[in-house]
């Protein structure tokens, strides 16, 4: 592959394909399958229907939710999808509030992902 705009959203679209297209396919397979394997278990567990933070407790925690779910890339519809027709008990379970930080944080190491693709595209890793 020898165009960094497609590595690069490959790398955000789905999880570890920025490796793969560039013959990484062990480190794409590892990091891919982290990060899927983290926003899964926070979607599965009610975290996708965790409404994070309102304007009301800080704009910079609004921003910053917003910022580590759009890291999931095709994770994000998906997310979206999950949280349209909530379990009326997903907010009783005791992994509600932990699964929504732990589709966050799959998100941001997506966003770490996708850089470490780009940094083997450029040449400064290997």
């Amino acid at each position: 592959m020898n165009n960094p705009v497609i590595i690069g959203l490959l790398a955000w679209i789905f999880p570890g394909a920025g490796h793969i297209a560039q013959r990484r396919i062990g480190r794409g397979a590892v990091l891919g399958g982290a990060i899927w394997l983290m926003f899964l278990i926070g979607v599965l567990t009610g975290g996708a229907y965790y409404p994070g933070f309102e304007f009301k407790d800080g704009q910079l925690l609004v921003i910053l939710n917003i910022f580590a779910k759009l890291g999931n890339g095709l994770g994000t519809v998906i997310g979206f999808l999950a949280s349209v027709q909530p379990d009326p008990n997903v907010a009783a379970r005791a992994t509600f509030e932990y699964s929504g930080r732990l589709i966050e944080a799959a998100g941001l190491l997506n966003y770490l992902a996708i850089i470490d693709a780009l940094d083997i595209y450029f040449g400064r890793k290997k």
